[in-house]
C-alpha cells in the first residue's frame, strides 16, 4: 500500500534543543503505528509535525497528499484530512457534547445543522456515548470526555488519526474505556499513529512499533520487537515500563 504519511530526514529545534535529529519513517494506509520512547525522545514532537502544529527546519513531510513544508500548503484541508486527539480533551465547557462535535462540522465543513447533528449521533454511537449528547463536559468522567474528543475528530471523516498520549491522565479503568474505542477503530481499518506508554496495547493493536530515542528512530519493526528487541536501549526501556 502507498504511504499516507512520510517523514524524511526531519530536523526540529526548540531554541538550542535539537529535538528531532533526522527522523525518517512512513505509514501506509490502513496501518496502525505506535511510537514509544522515553519522555524527551521527540515522539510527541514528531506526531505534532504530522499535523503542522510544529514546523521543521529541514527535511520533508508528506501527509494525505499534502506537502507540509510547502508555502502553498492548504492548512484547512490538511486539518480535515488529519484528526488529532491530545492528552487534554480540549472540549468547550459551555457547549454540550453534541455541540462540541457539531461546531467544526457546521463551520469547517459547512454541514446544515440537521446533518451535523446526525453525524454527531453516529460518531457518539461509535464511541459508546450516544446517551450523553445533551450533557456538558463537566458532567462526564475523564474517559468519557476523551471519547468525546475522539468522536469529534471522527466526525470530520479524517484519512488519518493521530493520538498523543491520550490515556496518560486517566486511571486504569478509564484508560481501558478509551483503548477499547481505539482498538475498534483499528479493527475497522482506520489509519492511526499513536504515541503511547501502553506497551500491552501497542503490542496488541499496532502493525508496527517505532522506538524513538534522543530524537531519532532507534529501532522499528512488528510487535515482536517488544519481546525480542534488537538493541540494548529498547530492552532497557521495555524493562523500565513493565
Amino acid at each position: 500500500m502507498s504511504a499516507i504519511a512520510r517523514l524524511e530526514n526531519v530536523h526540529k529545534h526548540f531554541g538550542s534543543n535539537h529535538v528531532l535529529r533526522g527522523v525518517s519513517f512512513e505509514v501506509r494506509k490502513g496501518e496502525v503505528v505506535a511510537i514509544i520512547g522515553q519522555s524527551g525522545s521527540g515522539k510527541s514532537t514528531a506526531l505534532r509535525c504530522l499535523d503542522r502544529l510544529e514546523t521543521v527546519e529541514s527535511g520533508r513531510i508528506e501527509v494525505c497528499g499534502h506537502d507540509l513544508v510547502s508555502p502553498g500548503l492548504d492548512l484547512r484541508q490538511l486539518r480535515r484530512d488529519v484528526g488529532i486527539v491530545f492528552q487534554s480533551y480540549n472540549l468547550f465547557p459551555h457547549l454540550t457534547v453534541q455541540e462540541n462535535i457539531t461546531l467544526a462540522l457546521r463551520h469547517a465543513k459547512k454541514q446544515p445543522p440537521d446533518q451535523a447533528r446526525e453525524t454527531a449521533s453516529r460518531v457518539l454511537e461509535q464511541v459508546g456515548l450516544a446517551e450523553k449528547a445533551g450533557q456538558y463536559p463537566e458532567q462526564l468522567s475523564g474517559g468519557q470526555q476523551q471519547r468525546v474528543a475522539i468522536a469529534r475528530s471522527l466526525a470530520m471523516a479524517p484519512q488519518l488519526m493521530l493520538f498523543d498520549e491520550v490515556t496518560s491522565a486517566l486511571d486504569p479503568k478509564l484508560t481501558g474505556e478509551v483503548l477499547k474505542v481505539m482498538e475498534d477503530l483499528a479493527a475497522n481499518g482506520m489509519t492511526m499513529i499513536l504515541v503511547t506508554h501502553e506497551m500491552g496495547f501497542a503490542a496488541k493493536v499496532a502493525d508496527r512499533i517505532i522506538y524513538m530515542r534522543d530524537g531519532v528512530v532507534w529501532e522499528q519493526g512488528g510487535p515482536d520487537i517488544l519481546r525480542s528487541p534488537a538493541t540494548a536501549e529498547l530492552r532497557d526501556f521495555i524493562g523500565s515500563e513493565l
